[in-house]
């Protein structure tokens, strides 16, 4: 008699995994969460979320290739977090508070320790931005992935109240304000790890670039959760637009939240991260390609009006805002960047 688990599939492990996440699903539950894991479907209430009017937001990503990363070091912990800042920093730009999350976990074969080290990483991460884990699936699919590879895809729900979304209002004379990024954040591995090839670097060696820690460890730096600083800067009437700056670094994403006939002028240095002057020079990579392939150390851009109170607003959060630059009008009717200064990365 052949069975299910003799095709490769352990639906007692999938029952395990359930049984695991339970509690931390649960400890990321906020008002407007009905129910709990278990159901077909999440239920989430608007209204006792606190919203009038709403207009909803979704998202949706993944981790990309850092995750060959995790699953060749080993280190499982952090990639939640990347998924959920992934989708959740793309909601908060466009104004929407991020209500739930629910992820997608594939693998050839479902190990459940692993796979809970994952999901405790998602969970840190919703509990970070105050959004609810309300569900996901974890598919077992022999002969789709090699021993010990998984996949991870996210889902994000948020809503703003009809009016308040953003762009909005964004003007010539606007000061373009960066947040930090924590690292490489999650994207461009592909090209990460085709440097560390040509390095001949192990991922247990001596970072070259962080004291203290494994080039594996290094590289593995959670992507920065910026919905507290957005939000909190939005509600206060001191924010235009914001850019999430992901694939495509800042010439690819600035542009998106700028109308036509206004272009970001950026003409201030900003600190480039050891991180990337590692990549740059062992690589051989040219500027405009590090540019356009990596955030070079800006994770989020503001478009704020009054740049003294948006300053004195985000460092009351912790944050070290650094003025990139402005808006000003263009003669064109495709929003661009124009880099008035050479980004050094020697």
């Amino acid at each position: 008699m052949t069975t299910y688990q003799q095709a490769g599939v352990d639906i007692a492990a999938g029952d395990a995994l359930v049984e695991r996440i339970k509690p931390l699903a649960a400890a990321t539950g906020r008002p407007g969460v009905l129910g709990g894991l278990g159901g077909f479907g999440a239920l989430f209430d608007l209204k006792a979320a606190g919203f009038t009017d709403p207009v909803l937001v979704s998202s949706t990503d993944g981790v990309g290739t850092k995750l060959l990363i995790a699953i060749e070091t080993g280190l499982h912990a952090t990639v939640g977090i990347d998924l959920v800042a992934m989708c959740v920093n793309d909601l908060v730009v466009q104004g929407a508070e991020p209500l739930f999350f629910l992820d997608y976990f594939a693998t050839g074969r479902l190990g459940v320790d692993q796979a809970a080290i994952v999901v405790a990483g998602i969970a840190e991460g919703c509990r970070q931005c105050g959004c609810a884990l309300v569900g996901g699936e974890t598919a077992e699919m022999p002969g789709m992935y090699a021993g010990g590879h998984y996949d991870l895809a996210g889902f994000a729900v948020g809503a703003a109240e009809r009016g308040r979304l953003l762009p909005a209002n964004v003007a010539e004379g606007d000061t373009l304000l960066g947040l930090l990024a924590s690292g490489v954040h999650s994207n461009g591995f592909s090209l990460v790890r085709r440097v560390v090839e040509q390095s001949g670097l192990a991922w247990n060696a001596p970072a070259p670039f962080a004291a203290g820690q494994t080039l594996g460890e290094a590289l593995m730096t959670p992507t920065r959760l910026y919905v507290q600083q957005v939000l909190a800067l939005h509600r206060a009437g001191l924010l235009h637009a914001a850019a999430h700056i992901t694939g495509g670094g800042l010439p690819g994403n600035l542009p998106r939240v700028l109308p036509a006939g206004l272009d970001a002028v950026i003409d201030t240095a900003w600190p480039i991260p050891p991180v990337f002057r590692w990549l740059a020079g062992t690589g051989a990579i040219a500027p405009a390609e590090m540019l356009s392939v990596f955030n070079c150390g800006i994770g989020m851009v503001l478009v704020v009006p009054d740049e003294a109170a948006a300053v004195v607003a985000l460092r009351e959060l912790g944050e070290t805002p650094v003025k990139l630059g402005h808006v000003a009008r263009s003669g064109g009717d495709a929003a661009e960047v124009g880099f008035r200064i050479s980004v050094d990365f020697s």
